[in-house]
């Protein structure tokens, strides 16, 4: 996203000034052009690979995994339509792309934002039901689609102030792209917008995540393994284990990258006397590539962790892959087939033993109705 206020720009530039200030010597556009085509490259390829993986796979096609593939094709589309624009315009304060592309630019970012947090925010209220209520029913494939176009009809609702507001004028030797916020006398409409959004896509989710997930972090990791646990109860919990892992990692991931950007704008409208330096400009540059490079890290961390991802990326990226990678994402070995079985017959079992072992029910395998397929609650990803 790229908030403008009235007066300035993004990045601090006075948009009422004759001069540019802002122009930067070609060495370091270079190297910023560079950084932003690489940031671009990654997460354009590995998110579209991500979104193929899945829908491509009969096996991965879950209810944590619809809301990865939008959270990929948030983060891809924000990468492609996005990216590269603003850091042209930030380079020297100068847009080149028309008042209708004005409007997408400073619109698409928060709605894309938007749906990927509260994809991350479905995801860990999913793994919260499904390890501390696993006898309690799950969303279908349908509810889940569902959801995710509620969650788009929100992200464009919450957005569409920018969308409306935004407004292109000619300086002299420049046309610059901002924001032309109504004035009230009684109400600071920009600045109540501003940390409203701030709040509902950043500090929100990130609370009710951290809960979800530290829940859920106690009752896998806390809890000791019965001795007599069988080797399915133990894969269950180590399978449990690895996809909240890495959720985890990627939220954490998100919040880190995220941050320093919220704080700029939140300061930036509050204390706008900050940002009239020459040096905010090479901040902003910095700021926005952190917060932007989130959007690549996701399928990084998906083939790291998760072993099926793993095996999709090898048959995306290397013509080489084995014949096991493929088994992967397409089989379902004997193993799986036998623990099926074991599943079906035991599942009883499971539900008198959960009422005297609270661990044993927070492991406790549980039926996900997607596309017709029985899965293990373990297999989220």
């Amino acid at each position: 996203m790229d908030p403008l206020g009235n007066g300035s720009d993004g990045t601090g530039a006075c948009v009422n000034c004759s001069s540019n200030q802002f122009v930067q010597p070609a060495w370091q556009v270079g190297l910023w052009a560079a950084a932003y085509c690489g940031l671009v490259a990654v997460s354009v390829l590995g998110n579209l690979a991500v979104i193929w993986i899945i829908l491509a796979h009969e096996r991965m096609r879950t209810v944590t995994n619809y809301f990865l593939v939008n959270l990929a094709f948030a983060e891809a589309a924000m990468s492609a339509f996005n990216t590269a624009i603003n850091f042209t315009y930030a380079l020297h304060n100068e847009w080149y792309f028309g008042a209708v592309y004005c409007r997408f630019h400073n619109f698409f970012p928060i709605a894309a934002i938007f749906a990927s947090i509260y994809s991350m925010t479905a995801i860990a209220l999913d793994r919260y039901t499904a390890i501390m209520h696993p006898l309690k029913q799950r969303l279908s494939s349908t509810q889940t689609r569902v959801l995710i176009g509620l969650i788009w009809v929100l992200a464009l609702l919450l957005a569409f102030p920018q969308y409306h507001y935004s407004s292109t004028t000619l300086l002299p030797g420049r046309t610059v792209c901002f924001i032309d916020w109504p004035e009230h006398a009684a109400l600071d409409f920009r600045k109540v917008y501003y940390v409203s959004v701030a709040l509902l896509i950043y500090f929100l989710p990130l609370c009710i995540m951290g809960w979800a997930y530290m829940t859920v972090a106690v009752t896998l990791w806390a809890s000791e393994i019965p001795g007599d646990s069988s080797e399915h109860y133990r894969e269950q919990l180590v399978a449990k284990r690895k996809a909240v892992k890495m959720m985890i990692v990627v939220v954490c991931t998100f919040a880190v990258c995220w941050l320093p950007y919220h704080v700029y704008f939140l300061l930036h409208q509050f204390f706008p006397e900050l940002f009239e330096q020459l040096y905010i400009q090479q901040v902003y540059l910095a700021i926005m590539w952190l917060a932007m490079s989130s959007t690549m890290y996701n399928p990084i961390i998906y083939y790291c962790l998760n072993s099926r991802f793993r095996a999709g990326f090898q048959q995306v990226f290397c013509c080489c892959s084995s014949s096991a990678a493929k088994e992967e994402l397409e089989l379902k070995s004997p193993r799986y087939l036998q623990t099926q079985g074991s599943t079906r017959g035991s599942r009883m079992e499971t539900v008198v033993s959960s009422a005297v072992d609270p661990a044993a029910a927070a492991c406790a395998p549980h039926v996900e109705s997607t596309n017709g397929a029985v899965t293990d609650a373990c297999s989220a990803c």
